[in-house]
């Protein structure tokens, strides 16, 4: 089994020049590592200035939705994220799960469409800040 780094870069950084600045850096410093599969994943407007140049890297979405196109606005599909060179997608993060009040039923519907488009879910497993706070995580 492969080990695995993913970088969520979040809603990180604000312009597309910092963007860019980090992918280098990040390219500098991981550029010897062996072994391991690195992910980045960028927010959904800098994902086409990365698609040409991950060679060292894999390409990753922060999230998507669960239905290929229709009236869903600002909704991303797989298929689109695939279309974008991305080869992995984030799903059932705890900020999606607090902030956009996603369900588990939805994270499932998400990752069988995930699945369906040939693309790899990175399904998390997470804890709220409470929990962690209480010891109730480790």
């Amino acid at each position: 089994m492969k080990l695995i780094i993913v970088a969520n870069w979040k809603c990180n950084p604000t312009t597309l020049k910092e963007a860019e600045k980090l992918f280098n850096s990040l390219k500098k410093r991981l550029k010897s590592v062996r072994k391991v599969e690195v992910v980045i994943c960028p927010p959904f407007v800098y994902l086409s200035s990365f698609k040409f140049q991950v060679s060292s890297f894999r390409l990753g979405a922060q999230d998507c939705f669960w239905e290929d196109k229709g009236p869903y606005t600002g909704e991303v599909s797989p298929q689109m994220l695939k279309d974008m060179g991305c080869r992995y997608v984030i799903v059932g993060h705890s900020e999606r799960r607090q902030v956009f009040k996603e369900t588990d039923e939805m994270v499932n519907e998400k990752i069988k469409k995930i699945l369906k488009t040939k693309l790899r879910p990175i399904f998390c497993i997470g804890e709220t800040e409470e929990e962690k706070k209480a010891g109730k995580t480790f």
